[in-house]
């Protein structure tokens, strides 16, 4: 199917959408961008045209029928639609049956082709070089919810990720913050793939394929949810994982892209530094400048001169004042419950959260505060120790990894010797980590190639073992 269907239904979907393109240029064109004009019939009868050459597309794609569940509510009775769970290209397919504006990023309207069909539905533009997008995007959304059906519906994918189906995650509340009506609806494939292009790949050269939509009750929000936008989102999330009849986790967009990090060094299934990093968001000390920050982090640690803190030193430390969250991040890194923590091992943990792609970075931050002012290096323990802080587990054996790099058996290493060693090998974890401990990476989750959506969220990693009640330490 891959040389025989696959090519074939690419081309006709390309056609498809060069054929979608006249018809949503002069629809678009000269187009307000600030007020919405009146459905005339001529622009009516380019919505039909548009939705029919869009359900040509899926009709080819293998879509032959979609099973349509529920009523879609009308603008004016809900002005937001939010879908869930998102985990693949084809859920396009309610844009282009609904025609409902959704949020995009604004470098999108530039593409080619695609740019006028993205134009024509109305979307929100998001910039990613505006400081103040995210401001003006809820503003936009407000504005529009608030017209009273004037502008067609917004559809939005409140989990503001791709993940795998499993189960929904915490969703994001841009959606929420207008404090109107909403739809909830949930969209199913009957299949178990997941990863992005995997999908796309073999759904394509599949002869059918199953999709289902139900449109769920129109949510109206209560007076305690119209002021709490985060509340508003839970209660929804709670009422679409019931009727997909999947768990829901506390894990969020961040945690996502925390644990499908593509560095050298991917997390393991069991790794405490998701909680870490919730507890990390919770008192606001998520880096706006994390390589400055860290920096000056690893120059306070030194002078320290490997001195344990206790729980007061480390709010001083911080700057923030004790509370029970604290404690919490705290009592992660009191390995041996005696109100005393490693400050090293806590800006390891820091600059894998904040910059999880950068495994120089870390590496070289956690050298320069273990290493010895004499020779610069440190010891095997001591590289445990930085390593079983990076991946956030409880035990970590290094020994072969060690006398792999210390070639000369001298007992020590610098950072110069082990990066050079990396360059070498750059699937070092791959080779020596983890044939070496078993179970540190044994779970599908990481195979991103594989069985596992861009930023996807994985089911094995579970929050259960981190939780502040009898917490689990990370290190030693």
């Amino acid at each position: 199917m891959t040389f025989t269907l696959f090519p074939i239904r690419l081309l006709i979907a390309a056609f498809m959408m060069l054929l979608a393109w006249p018809f949503a240029f002069l629809a678009s064109e000269w187009r307000s961008e600030a007020t919405v004009e009146p459905q005339c019939l001529w622009r009516r009868l380019v919505d039909i045209i548009l939705k029919i050459i869009m359900r040509v597309m899926w009709f080819a794609g293998g879509f032959h029928w979609m099973t349509v569940k529920g009523q879609r509510a009308l603008p004016r009775e809900a002005p937001i639609l939010t879908l869930a769970p998102h985990s693949s290209y084809f859920d396009a397919i309610p844009v282009t049956m609904t025609m409902s504006s959704i949020v995009m990023k604004s470098e999108s309207k530039d593409i080619p082709l695609w740019g006028t069909l993205i134009k024509y539905i109305r979307p929100v533009f998001v910039s990613r070089s505006d400081q103040d997008s995210r401001k003006k995007t809820v503003e936009e959304i407000k504005r529009r919810a608030h017209s009273g059906g004037e502008w067609p519906q917004i559809m939005i994918f409140p989990e503001g990720t791709c993940t795998n189906r499993s189960c929904l995650i915490t969703f994001k509340p841009g959606a929420f913050i207008p404090a109107v009506p909403v739809q909830p609806v949930v969209i199913r494939y009957p299949n178990k793939l997941v990863g992005l292009f995997e999908i796309l790949w073999l759904t394509l050269c599949q002869l059918h394929n199953e999709f289902v939509i139900e449109f769920l009750p129109i949510y109206t929000p209560s007076e305690e949810e119209k002021k709490n936008p985060t509340l508003f989102a839970i209660n929804v999330r709670r009422v679409m994982a019931e009727a997909l009849g999947v768990p829901i986790t506390d894990y969020s967009f961040e945690d996502c892209q925390l644990a499908m990090a593509e560095g050298q060094l991917r997390l393991p299934v069991d790794t405490c530094l998701l909680e870490f990093a919730k507890l990390v968001r919770g008192l606001g000390l998520k880096l706006q400048n994390s390589e400055k920050t860290l920096q000056d982090y690893g120059n306070r640690v030194r002078k320290l001169e490997k001195k344990k803190l206790g729980f007061d030193d480390f709010a001083h430390f911080l700057d923030v004042p004790a509370s029970d969250m604290l404690r919490d991040m705290f009592d992660l890194f009191d390995e041996h419950e005696d109100n005393s923590m490693d400050i090293r091992e806590f800006v390891i943990a820091l600059s894998v959260v904040c910059r999880p792609a950068k495994t120089l970075g870390t590496m070289k931050l956690a050298f320069r505060m273990f290493e010895t002012v004499e020779d610069g290096a440190i010891t095997e323990r001591e590289l445990a120790v930085i390593l079983k802080t990076a991946l956030g587990v409880t035990h970590l054996s290094v020994s072969s990894l060690f006398a792999a790099i210390d070639a000369e058996n001298t007992g020590k290493m610098t950072f110069e010797t082990f990066w050079s060693f990396v360059e070498e090998h750059p699937d070092f974890a791959e080779d020596y980590l983890y044939p070496e401990n078993t179970g540190l990476h044994s779970a599908p989750c990481p195979d991103h190639h594989h069985t596992q959506p861009t930023n996807g969220i994985c089911p094995d990693f579970s929050p259960s073992d981190c939780t502040s009640d009898g917490q689990r330490k990370k290190h030693n």
